[in-house]
């Protein structure tokens, strides 16, 4: 299925490139524009078919689900080479596995992106996941693609490519998929995920009517070693030279497999009602519209055997061992009415949701389990407000909904934040979260063929309280988040889920400043976080660190080429890192094992015109060090692995 729909992209992509043109071209020189960002979209031979009108970088929009503005950026950064990764995000605060695609431990916890509803569970196969507030929209002049390609281990590749069009000003289409394909270094570890994106957003000429939506397929399928064996891990940790080649060494499971698949289908759509001019200063002061969003989400887990593992997974008996997949359906509609108006500061939206959910499986799989219900099924109705207003160099935003009754939805949400920004020296920004909502599904319902793993529990929503601070500015970035938990519900040494009696309390603090000498930088990130009530059950380092030092520079005459070339150190302390579950494929604690190393990476990228150009060596010194650097116990981290690949942009 993957091969079928990136082989629809591409077609799509060469056909559409050469069928549509949002602007008369003609031959020429493009006069050049200059801009802070130094954006490379403006450089262009003499001999380039060129745009007619004016085109600049700030006309290529990307558009968060929130509405935020950024644009399309084809420089090169030492914040590009830190999510020049496979989740293409910055992973300060992860430890990834061993092979790309696989699950990521977690250094340190957010709370900024709290969803209102539980999820399926089975989080670590949910790392790569494209929730809502991860899709972007677009708005492009001319027809534009994003093509990142980077090396896998042992036999693979990533490869994710974006092609999107505007058919007029009003309308804009996007396609994209990332697909990944990758072997690994030990045994029973290949790893095969794709995510494909279609967006689309069109508003009428007056604005009367908007809609944008999206559709999205993901599946992610993992082979499961259950890490190594006894034997093995002495082996790796003594360094015995006939392991050198990793897939010599013994695994706990070599034909276990996992399957994570999810599809949703997002409408947001509004129709203005009312809308009046202010006479003096000839500008829209109020208007009223109504509005409607549909969510429909569908998530499957399957864990799969070829023979049962008693060994590892304990005693088993299955009545029917061929139905076991876990199936969550969510659906979601939203009514909405926003008054626009100089008389509330801003834009106020009154909102009212039902949403629809089932959870679970087609049958009883385990005869001796005391599991007698198949399915969590309900309703739920919310009701909500938000508000934003900007008041001189105040921006204020606020999102609250309260969920009533006794079901498995009920709690209650509410996100404020207040931000001040000084022009471009400086911004600060404070927040608070308050969010009660139930534990994901998997917690309160379980079914397995082996005996341990079925439960049936009925849990106290997780209570959620974080107050945040951030800083940005020239001089120094920092963020300091204080966060309590009640109710905080784990997996347990045994794997089975539990809720902890007493409250969690949760300090995070970071710190980043850059120091640049000429050509030469020192880039120092810093981490420290302090568990004062609940540190049994909710596990971080205290400190994890990051420090890059690099050179920048152009490269032969005329400048073609910028080159970036450093190598970053990242420690963190030692501490119960959380053990790996392959059946639940969730994090469990663990009491046996401290975990805690320094990596450091090597890196050589360059820029020639919209192509960067990226070399990498990850944990370059682990032939020199002990090996002691595991991702989870049982999972050691990658040996050295060099790295090759490239994002090219192209602007039609």
């Amino acid at each position: 299925m993957k091969s079928n729909i990136l082989l629809a992209l591409l077609i799509s992509l060469f056909i559409s490139t050469g069928l549509f043109s949002q602007r008369e071209l003609k031959r020429g020189k493009l006069k050049q524009y200059s801009n802070k960002q130094s954006d490379s979209i403006n450089t262009f031979s003499s001999t380039t078919v060129t745009l007619s009108g004016k085109t600049k970088y700030t006309d290529y929009k990307i558009i968060s689900h929130k509405r935020d503005t950024t644009y399309i950026d084809t420089t090169l950064t030492l914040q590009k080479e830190y999510k020049f990764n496979y989740l293409r995000k910055d992973l300060f605060e992860f430890l990834e596995f061993h092979n790309q695609g696989q699950a990521v431990n977690n250094l340190g916890y957010s709370f900024n992106n709290v969803y209102r509803f539980p999820d399926i569970g089975f989080s670590a196969k949910q790392a790569s996941y494209f929730n809502i507030d991860d899709i972007d929209y677009f708005e492009v002049p001319t027809p534009t693609t994003e093509i990142l390609y980077r090396t896998g281990l042992q036999q693979g590749q990533v490869l994710d490519a974006l092609f999107t069009l505007n058919f007029s000003k009003r309308l804009n289409v996007s396609l994209s998929y990332k697909g990944l394909r990758s072997l690994g270094a030990y045994r029973q570890a290949l790893v095969s995920n794709g995510n494909f994106r279609g967006t689309f957003q069109y508003r009428t000429k007056k604005n009367q009517y908007q809609i944008k939506g999206h559709l999205t397929s993901q599946d992610f399928f993992h082979q499961e070693n259950g890490g190594l064996t006894a034997e093995s891990l002495v082996n790796f940790i003594e360094d015995d030279p006939n392991f050198t080649t990793r897939a010599r060494l013994d695994v706990n499971l070599t034909d276990s497999e996992s399957q994570f698949d999810g599809n949703r289908v997002y409408i947001e759509q509004s129709y203005k009602l009312l809308s009046s001019k202010d006479s003096i200063n000839n500008k829209d002061f109020s208007n009223l519209k109504v509005g409607h969003i549909l969510t429909n989400e569908n998530k499957t887990y399957e864990f799969i055997q070829g023979s049962l593992n008693t060994a590892f997974f304990g005693t088993a008996n299955s009545s029917n061992p061929r139905d076991k997949k876990a199936t969550s359906k969510i659906t979601s509609n939203e009514l909405n009415l926003e008054f626009n108006s100089k008389y509330v500061l801003g834009k106020f939206k009154a909102k009212t949701n039902f949403t629809n959910y089932s959870y679970g499986y087609d049958t009883i799989l385990n005869s001796n389990s005391s599991v007698n219900r198949l399915k969590l099924e309900g309703n739920a109705i919310s009701f909500g407000a938000d508000w934003n207003a900007k008041i001189k160099n105040f921006q204020l935003n606020a999102d609250a909904s309260i969920t009533p009754g006794n079901g498995r939805l009920s709690g209650n949400f509410l996100k404020g934040e207040a931000v001040y920004e000084k022009d471009s020296v400086f911004s600060v920004k404070g927040t608070l979260l308050l969010s009660s909502k139930s534990p994901n599904f998997n917690t309160l319902l379980h079914q397995s063929e082996y005996d341990a793993y079925n439960w049936q529990n009925d849990f106290s929503n997780v209570n959620t309280r974080d107050i945040g601070f951030d800083l940005k500015s020239k001089w120094l970035n920092a963020s300091l988040n204080f966060t309590n938990l009640d109710n905080y519900t784990y997996f347990d040494e045994e794997s089975k889920p539990q809720q902890f009696a007493n409250q969690i309390t949760y300090l995070k603090v970071k710190a980043n400043r850059e120091f640049k000498l000429g050509k030469f930088a020192l880039d120092n990130t810093l981490m420290y976080q302090n568990v004062s009530s609940g540190s049994s059950v909710f596990r971080v380092p205290e400190f994890v660190t990051r420090n890059t030092f690099y050179y920048t520079d152009y490269w032969f005459k005329g400048k073609p080429m910028l080159v970036n070339i450093g190598v970053t150190f990242k420690y963190f302390t030692k501490y119960n890192v959380n053990a790996y579950n392959p059946l639940l494929a969730e994090f469990r604690i663990q009491n046996d094992e401290q975990i805690g190393f320094p990596t450091i990476d090597v890196f050589f990228n360059a820029q020639v015109r919209r192509t960067r150009l990226y070399f990498k060596v990850d944990n370059a010194t682990s032939s020199l060090t002990d090996k002691n650097y595991f991702s989870a116990p049982n999972y050691p981290y990658r040996d050295l692995t060099i790295r090759f690949g490239l994002v090219w942009n192209w602007f039609i």
